[in-house]
Order: structure tokens, then sequence, then C-alpha cells
């Protein structure tokens, strides 16, 4: 599928903590293995544990904006690069959310990276939605307000437009909104998952 990457294809190998270890140190190692043990403890538990086991590893990691932590205005980090370097932003918590669910066996087709504008105070964010069914009102994992609501209770979030590696949607608290598009062409996304496959 164009622009889709699953990393359950991800394999854990002894030559990729190497690779981090000498990359960055071995705190950054440290944390890519309690990642790999993470899915392995998750892989066969209900979705609710899933979703709440996931957005509370990737949360106890610092927030940092792109100019300072990477030097560029927006950088799409990997799970790994974020990880490794204990930082990030809004994109790279989604990111990295997104394909660990995935990784844990959720079908692409439940999950959106959501671009919304977040009103407290007023910022371009962007946040994971889980859709238990294709109407259902998505269920909203946030590195900001770390509990996992209903998106029709984060009233400080106004959605723009969602995405996952399979199109781009416009859209809307409840529902997934109308497809604008049959692929993800965008850049940044397209540079993530290539880096992802190198990586790994």
């Amino acid at each position: 599928m164009p622009g889709s990457f699953a990393l359950s294809e991800i394999s854990f190998t002894e030559k990729l903590f190497q690779s981090i270890n000498i990359q960055y140190n071995q705190e950054a190692e440290a944390r890519v293995r309690d990642w790999q043990s993470l899915l392995e403890q998750q892989k066969d538990k209900p979705i609710d544990d899933q979703l709440y086991e996931i957005n509370r590893f990737f949360n106890d990691i610092d927030f940092v904006d792109d100019k300072a932590h990477w030097g560029k205005n927006d950088y799409w980090a990997t799970p790994i690069e974020f990880l490794a370097s204990n930082a990030g932003d809004c994109e790279d918590f989604t990111i990295a959310k997104y394909f660990s669910l995935i990784a844990l066996g959720v079908s692409e087709k439940k999950l959106r990276l959501m671009y919304v504008t977040a009103t407290r105070p007023r910022q371009a964010h962007m946040v994971l939605a889980y859709y238990e069914t294709p109407k259902s009102v998505p269920l909203v994992l946030d590195n900001i307000n770390r509990r996992i609501l209903p998106a029709t209770q984060r009233r400080d979030l106004i959605p723009i437009y969602s995405f996952n590696g399979d199109g781009l949607w416009h859209a809307k608290s409840q529902g997934q909104g109308r497809r604008l598009q049959s692929k993800n062409n965008n850049s940044l996304w397209q540079d993530l998952t290539k880096r992802m496959k190198h990586e790994l």
C-alpha cells in the first residue's frame, strides 16, 4: 500500500539495539527495550488496556518542539528516534502511539492521526483517534490531556483533518468524516515511513 508501513514488521534484534547504543547511548537502548517489553506484554490484552498502556508509556517522554530538538521547523521522528532522544513534539507522541497500536494488531482503519486546534492555549496540535467502528465517536489519545476521552468530551480540541497510511479525511468529532484522498501523499509521512524502513 503506498505510503503505508506496518510496524508489526519490526524485528527487535541485537543488531538494532547495538546500533541505538552506538548512535545514542545505553539509556536510549534501554528505553527501546522497554518499548519492546511493553508490546510483548500488551499483545493479547483487551483494546482498552492497550490504549491505556501505550498512551501512558509515551506520555512519560518530555515535550520539546522541533526547532529546539531537531533544529528544524517541522520534523516527524520515528518511534525509535523519539524514544532514543527521549523528547519530541505532539506529532512524535502521536506517531509512536499509532505505530505501537498497529504492532499490537489494531487495524490501521481504526486509527487516525488527527490535526486539531487546541484552544487552551490556542495552538496547532496533533492527537491520535481510535474508532471502534467507522461511525463511532473516536477516543482521543493525547499528550496534553492524558486521560483517554471520547472526542465529544474534548471541547478544547477543534478537529481539522485526519489521516493514516491509507488516506486523508476531513475531520469531525463524531464519525470518521469525508474522505479527501485515497492514499497518503504527505511528504513528511513519506519521509517518516522511509526512515523507519531503513532503521529497521
